[in-house]
């Protein structure tokens, strides 16, 4: 990419925790960022916060795993910015912890729809635009379960390897052609993503031996520096990297 200022950014997710963090901190580097969420007053929040600080941003609310709302992110970033540099496919929700005999029609259907199909929709239609522009970077958050089958549910983990698959398929695909993909894999952070988990259960008891591993938590700006780098020149020879932004989890 020819600068890492001014540029057209997409940020999923982007009404808190690592998506929040991620859209400021594009901002703060002279970035205009589209504010994507489901929640319409956390989006609007963050939006006013960066254009409180001098930088420009728009927010678009909806269920990004729905065509039309894709649609709209990308008409949204091309009508005010002109471009779409760089994509962050962030928005993502987690399981219930439930081991694969216990995953419901439901719940693996919508961790599907939303943490594996909503990036897909988004990748494919933002790309377009970046070969046209002969430049681009995707950056996914992925998960420490995208890397071992000890971190989340069957569902979750399912969809995590799934963005991991993704993100080396476009890396490979446009190899040379200015576009990269790459993926950041957090450990735990504080956010506020919730759990409905049942102790109980098949799947918690079986990975209540692993969590101890997991370290101390990340802050989101911990996670935010990572995908801002990714997107960035100083990594512009690294596409189809997977990053551990994980206190050293997966070296356990």
């Amino acid at each position: 990419m020819s600068t890492d200022t001014n540029r057209a950014v997409v940020v999923t997710g982007a009404g808190s925790g690592i998506g929040r963090a991620a859209a400021l901190a594009f901002a703060g580097q002279g970035d205009r960022v589209v504010v994507a969420d489901l929640n319409a007053e956390a989006a609007a929040a963050v939006v006013a916060e960066i254009e409180g600080a001098g930088g420009g941003a728009v927010a678009v609310v909806g269920d990004l795993s729905d065509q039309k709302v894709v649609d709209e992110v990308v008409a949204t970033a091309l009508a005010r910015f002109g471009a779409i540099d760089v994509l962050v496919n962030n928005a993502g929700i987690m399981d219930s912890m439930s081991a694969v005999a216990d995953v419901t029609d439901a719940e693996w259907e919508r961790l599907l729809r939303i943490n594996l199909t909503a990036p897909f929709l988004l990748s494919r239609a933002v790309v377009p635009h970046m070969l046209e522009a002969g430049r681009g970077a995707i950056v996914f958050t992925a998960s420490e379960a995208a890397l071992r089958g000890s971190a989340a549910g069957a569902a979750y983990t399912a969809a995590k390897h799934g963005i991991v698959g993704l993100t080396k398929s476009i890396a490979v695909m446009y190899r040379g052609r200015g576009v990269r993909a790459n993926a950041i894999a957090p450990g735990g952070t504080i956010t506020n993503i919730q759990l409905n988990v049942d102790p109980e259960a098949a799947g918690p008891q079986a990975l209540g031996a692993y969590m101890g591993n997991v370290g101390t938590p990340a802050g989101a700006e911990t996670q935010a520096a990572a995908i801002v780098f990714l997107a960035s020149d100083a990594a512009s020879n690294i596409s189809g990297a997977v990053l551990p932004v994980d206190g050293g989890w997966s070296a356990v």
